[in-house]
């Protein structure tokens, strides 16, 4: 290569806006996405791109991919995958906390190998918050592994993160302007960087096993952390409203038979009673005046003592495992939330009786909040007055239902959308079927992902409009955007310049992996200005020219990158990190802490594994 390669315009220009790309992104005056648009708009003008390709970052097999996961990961959600893995860990981790930690941490991880990163934390947040309140411990303490193993997990596939779906386009893209002779760079396969994510995950989470745990004890402020799942821990403290679902199968010899259900609940010590099965008709929250029989099925919350000492006395067959209720009760689709009587309520001066919550609504009145008093007792006959916090239990689509009267207002924040855990085998086998044809390497990984979007709006897991709704469009515009930047670094010489003066600095003699690591460290360093995206795009086609300029492998320093984009554990640039630091109430000094020697961990562990493959 030519080292001594003349500085020319188009090179000023190009180095000029990546320059102004990075002070606007550090100060933060100015929407990333708009910057990025701007310096479209720039490379369009100044003809650095051809005018037939500057739009072409839109339709790239790298941003349909990344449109694609997070559609995929929305169908996931709408049919509580999350919410059963949550049980899942619970049972498996028998009690203890750091099994649970790790075993969360681990499936996390292996989530994240086909989901984007931010979309799986996004699903993880409110599992982390369930456990946490089941457990003994702080929100503070789950959500640092669990975004720790996201992001290494995300190198366990080329779909696992944004700057690895990048990659195979940015490798294509510098073919046409590598020196002749040199060799082409072929795209990387579904699981090229397997065996790098399975270290880097296993390290991750040795890491908190052996050392982190105790780092941990201290993080957070441990108060106000406040989360949609926590809910549950904050009602059994406020409300006394504690425990797990049962059933109750009704026998022959039980004195409920005939009962109506309303009768059922006044009994002394029994549990909450919130669903009925009769007649293979099961209904959550049923009318006081629906009848048991033997064969119904009752279900029931409260603690396993009392529920246990409730099915005796009443000859009622306890079952741990709900066969019947599964669906209603999955918190994805059903819960416990408050609403405050407005002074304009309708239901002021009525009772929940009179105003047939159940029949009418599909609500569970469990408590009333009366001037800093609970009530619990009798709560179905207390005429309700303006400024009571009442205590519902229903489905969630019942409950925005009747907030849409503004009746009551609701003041927890509870899924909005549609859930539907009946389709939940559905949407597990289309995303199965998506994974293998992407295995497959016939089609494109875009085309396999979009495959699968397809299948799950056909059979009904998702709506179309949820699946636009799934799109973080800005993620998708700002990677769009900074694409042709990254073509207009390697064709106008940009990146052959950089990487030839580079060269021209450093001692003679100077080994492979000193420049890997350091490469590594850069591109990392810029992570944390310009996003893991634009680090990706600027950093690749200079790591390229620089192993053309040493006798490297272009395809190992391009691999380097695109994994140590992802490498930032201590700020909020990351946009995993980012979305943690709020809830769980982190600091900045404890997150440099703590990550700085994650992040050195995975700079060694990225050139060592790439150099042992390639």
């Amino acid at each position: 290569m030519d080292t001594a390669l003349a500085l020319t315009t188009d090179m000023k220009i190009v180095l000029a806006l990546v320059g102004l790309t990075m002070v606007l992104f550090v100060f933060q005056r100015v929407r990333a996405d708009l910057v990025a648009l701007v310096v479209l708009v720039m490379l369009g003008l100044t003809g650095l791109v051809a005018p037939e390709d500057v739009f072409n970052g839109f339709s790239s097999n790298a941003t349909i991919s990344v449109i694609a996961t997070m559609i995929l990961g929305m169908g996931l959600d709408r049919t509580g995958a999350l919410n059963r893995l949550a049980g899942w860990l619970l049972r498996r981790a028998k009690g203890q906390e750091d099994r649970l930690l790790m075993l969360t941490a681990g499936i996390a991880g292996l989530n994240s190998s086909v989901m984007q990163n931010p979309s799986v934390m996004a699903l993880y947040m409110p599992v982390a918050a369930r456990l946490a309140s089941r457990s003994g411990l702080r929100l503070a303490q789950m959500l640092l592994p669990i975004c720790v193993a996201i992001i290494m997990g995300g190198t366990l596939t080329m779909v696992g993160s944004s700057p690895l779906i990048l990659l195979n386009d940015l490798l294509t893209a510098a073919n046409a302007n590598l020196p002749s002779g040199s060799a082409t760079l072929e795209s990387l396969n579904m699981f090229a960087p397997l065996p790098i994510g399975l270290v880097l995950l296993a390290a991750g989470l040795a890491y908190f096993h052996f050392r982190g745990n105790r780092q941990l004890g201290d993080l957070g402020d441990g108060e106000g952390n406040v989360t949609p799942a926590r809910t549950q821990s904050y009602f059994a403290s406020a409300y006394g409203i504690d425990g797990d679902v049962y059933e109750l199968v009704v026998t022959a010899e039980s004195p409920l038979v005939g009962m109506t259900f309303g009768e059922a609940e006044s009994i002394h010590d029994a549990p909450v009673l919130l669903a009925l099965k009769s007649e293979n008709e099961s209904r959550l929250a049923p009318p006081s005046d629906a009848r048991i029989w033997v064969g119904s099925v009752i279900g029931a919350m409260g603690q396993r003592q009392q529920v246990a000492d409730f099915a005796q006395n009443q000859f009622l067959r306890l079952s741990t495992r709900l066969r019947n209720f599964g669906d209603l009760f999955n918190p994805s689709r059903a819960g416990i939330a408050e609403a405050v009587v407005p002074p304009t309520s309708k239901f002021i001066g009525k009772s929940a009786a009179e105003l047939s919550l159940r029949k009418k609504y599909g609500v569970r009145l469990l408590a009333i909040n009366r001037d800093k008093q609970v009530i619990r007792e009798d709560v179905r006959s207390m005429t309700l007055r303006a400024g009571d916090m009442l205590v519902l239990h229903s489905i969630w689509q019942d409950l925005a239902k009747t907030a849409k009267s503004l009746d009551f207002i609701i003041v927890t924040d509870y899924p909005k959308g549609e859930q539907r855990p009946h389709k939940f085998k559905i949407a597990m086998a289309i995303f199965a079927v998506t994974m293998l044809i992407a295995l497959s390497s016939r089609v494109p990984t875009s085309v396999a992902l979009m495959a699968g979007v397809a299948g799950m709006l056909v059979f009904g897991v998702l709506k179309m409009d949820e699946a636009y709704s799934a799109i973080n469009w800005k993620t998708v515009f700002l990677m769009a955007c900074l694409i042709p930047l990254g073509w207009a670094m390697d064709s106008s010489g940009a990146a052959a310049w950089v990487a030839g003066h580079t060269i021209e600095r450093l001692p003679s003699g100077l080994p492979v992996w000193v420049l890997e690591i350091a490469v590594a460290l850069l591109t990392a360093a810029f992570s944390m200005v310009i996003s893991h995206v634009g680090a990706t795009i600027v950093v690749v086609p200079l790591a390229i020219n620089l192993a053309l300029a040493v006798g490297g492998n272009p395809t190992a320093f391009a691999l380097i990158v695109a994994l140590s984009a992802s490498n930032n554990f201590m700020t909020q640039s990351n946009p995993v990190m980012s979305m943690i630091i709020g809830p769980a109430g982190y600091k900045a000094r404890e997150l440099w802490r703590i990550g700085l020697p994650i992040s050195l961990i995975y700079t060694v562990i990225v050139v060592l594994m790439v150099n042992l493959l390639f």
